[in-house]
């Protein structure tokens, strides 16, 4: 199975193709391969019996090992008289019946419908050497004598480099004069390009043109195909066109990666298609680090499916990581999708194959190792696809990770961040059969258990009577993980969730195991409403937290939404807290003007802001309180201290883990005012 290259970079087509052909000269059209090159597709549409024409022969042996293999009906024809007497003389005797004339191929002197077949290698690209309008006419001309002279049903059989403006040309001209037109990208010839070009790491893709000549189409037939592989039909001319870009660009990237290090610079991405798919099958991140002693060359990296979300391999900081740990100064880290099949590692490796070594460094002589987890492609399973008109797509997945089964909610509109996750414990009931069940002793999100410290503070420590209940308000709820540990680890706290998606209480009910009783109940509202609600009917709430993200992925700033952060929703929050409570929310900005500007309406509304930003994320837990004794970094110390050792009792003491959750000497130093 060959894969169709999608590349997320660009580069200047233009300037590569002036590099080639300056670089290749006279023996350009070399590269468009010889017969044993092309045989694959020149039996396919080019029969014995064919009545063939060779446009532009010069002196390509293409014909020659043609006639020698069994097509007798062969006439040649050039425009040159030096190259038609050379090839006459070296073919009398032993092709008597080839032709070889001179002749122009935008004015031939054969009569109509002569032949069967126009096989063109090199000729189409050396006339359109570019768009000017009298090359254009040329051009017309040159294909207007072609169809004249093929029969119905024949075939032009082409082998071109197609640069964009000769592509666009056969798009237009071609379906317009009734004929079918087909595209095939031709393996075979580049390999043996790689082979026998060892020493040159420039290498572009050779494609195969078909168009069949047709009395009359209702309606344009449009066809693309990597090598001999299933082909795959458009509707629209664009569609063709970004099939053959997809193609190029990636070859250039290719090349670019062969003749140089990356190392410094962004990694660059590739997406994998199969040709009659629309999303992809896979991805690969290639990074480069410089050379040092004791690495690698290059190596790949198969992430197995489910595990693409975790931050090692999710993120670019994470990648890095795991380059330097797997110590190869190039990596090519390999993603699988979801909605695809794959059944065995090995399979995984033979189908990558081609494109892992066409993305090594250039020299490579080695084998090229792969790496990975464990020795099979993991495991995902789909236990529902729903969807939300809040949130649009979502699925909920069961991955293996790590001899742990994780139950996962994701939102495909922003698939690579699991929006809640849960542990998944067998277990055994005598008599029974095994079955599942949630672990609520499991936070999935590290900002969770920061959160859940300041819960245990504004809670415990701040008023610290004991039997009363103190109010708790989370703001969103996704599958409920957070929700339901603090309800377990925390029995007196009385948590409300306000979540605005009426889909996401059935989700976290039915998939999450999400319980309401009297200490903890789920409001259907807008979360900001409900809050200006609380203040207006002077309502508190000891702990409150904002763990929402924006549905709005253009934006710097993904949790919470930028209108959670206005000033009037701060005051209300400022109230609704009290002098002795705590506002917490999850920040998640790549911006660092947005992040400014938050961190600075949080200092404008509470007198003390406390920060705390996760190692291996970009998510920080902002800690907000209304006493000023907070003002200083070593009150909050104190006390988050405090509150992150009792939390760990709690958890111990209500049998949701036998270790400590937190590394509270870590937690402390990070502190930041």
């Amino acid at each position: 199975m060959n894969l169709l290259p999608k590349t997320r970079e660009e580069f200047a087509q233009t300037d590569y193709w002036n590099e080639f052909f300056k670089k290749r000269g006279e023996k350009a059209f070399e590269w468009y391969g010889e017969y044993l090159d092309l045989c694959d597709q020149i039996h396919k549409y080019i029969k014995p019996v064919d009545k063939i024409l060779m446009l532009g022969c010069g002196n390509s042996k293409l014909s020659m090992d043609m006639y020698d293999t069994g097509f007798r009906d062969i006439t040649n024809i050039d425009i040159s008289p030096v190259a038609v007497k050379k090839m006459l003389e070296q073919n009398a005797r032993t092709r008597p019946d080839m032709k070889f004339l001179q002749m122009d191929a935008t004015a031939m002197t054969f009569s109509d419908e002569s032949f069967s077949v126009a096989l063109d290698k090199g000729t189409l690209d050396a006339l359109f050497v570019d768009d000017a309008v009298e090359t254009r006419a040329v051009v017309e001309n040159y294909f207007k004598e072609i169809l004249r002279t093929m029969r119905n049903g024949g075939r032009y059989v082409c082998i071109s480099l197609l640069q964009e403006h000769i592509l666009n040309f056969l798009l237009e001209f071609l379906p317009r004069h009734n004929c079918m037109l087909r595209i095939v990208h031709c393996l075979g010839v580049e390999q043996a390009n790689k082979e026998k070009n060892a020493d040159d790491a420039m290498k572009l893709p050779v494609f195969v043109v078909i168009a069949t000549k047709f009395k009359s189409l209702p309606m344009p037939i449009l066809e693309f195909g990597l090598g001999n592989d299933k082909m795959q039909r458009f509707t629209e001319s664009s569609e063709l066109s970004n099939a053959v870009s997809s193609v190029q660009k990636a070859a250039l990237v290719c090349n670019g990666l062969a003749r140089s290090s990356i190392a410094g610079h962004d990694e660059v991405t590739l997406d994998l298609y199969r040709p009659s798919e629309n999303t992809p099958r896979y991805s690969i991140y290639i990074l480069d680090q410089p050379a040092a002693r004791g690495l690698g060359k290059y190596a790949a990296f198969i992430v197995p499916q489910g595990r693409e979300v975790e931050w090692l391999f999710g993120t670019p900081a994470g990648r890095k990581k795991l380059q330097a740990s797997a110590k190869f100064q190039r990596l090519a880290v390999v993603t699988l999708h979801r909605d695809q099949v794959y059944n065995t590692l090995d399979e995984v490796k033979a189908e990558l194959g081609d494109t892992v070594t066409s993305l090594a460094p250039f020299g490579l002589s080695e084998q090229i190792p792969y790496l990975s987890l464990g020795s099979d492609v993991g495991k995902r399973e789909t236990l529902i696809s729903g969807f939300s008109k809040i949130s649009g797509d979502f699925r909920i997945e069961e991955v293996a990770a790590g001899g742990k089964t994780l139950r996962r909610l994701i939102f495909l509109s922003n698939q690579f961040v699991v929006q809640s996750e849960a542990l998944v414990k067998t277990i055994k009931i005598k008599g029974k059969k095994e079955r599942k069940k949630i672990d609520f002793g499991y936070l999935a999100c590290q900002h969770h258990l920061y959160m859940s410290v300041g819960v245990q503070l504004a809670t415990t420590l701040q008023n610290p009577k004991k039997n009363e209940q103190k109010d708790v308000l989370v703001i969103g709820l996704g599958g409920g993980g957070l929700c339901s540990f603090l309800h377990g680890a925390l029995p007196h706290s009385r948590i409300t969730a306000v979540e605005i998606d009426p889909i996401m209480l059935e989700v976290s009910e039915q998939y999450f195991e999400l319980k309401q009783d009297k200490r903890f109940h789920v409001v259907i509202d807008d979360g900001l409403a409900f809050v200006e609600r609380c203040r207006n009917e002077d309502i508190h709430f000891d702990a409150v937290l904002f763990d929402v993200d924006s549905k709005d992925l253009s934006l710097g700033m993904s949790c919470p939404p930028q209108g959670f952060l206005a000033h009037d929703v701060l005051l209300h929050i400022k109230e609704i807290i009290g002098p002795k409570g705590l506002f917490m929310l999850n920040l998640v900005c790549r911006d660092e003007t947005l992040k400014a500007e938050a961190m600075a309406n949080l200092q404008k509304v509470f007198p003390a802001v406390c920060s705390y930003k996760l190692e291996e994320d970009i998510n920080e837990v902002v800690y907000c309180a209304n006493d000023e004794k907070y003002k200083t970094v070593e009150h909050w110390q104190k006390a988050m201290g405090t509150a992150g050792r009792g939390l760990n009792t709690a958890i111990k003491e209500h049998k949701l883990a036998n270790e400590d959750a937190l590394e509270v000497a870590d937690f402390l130093s990070e502190l930041k005012i």
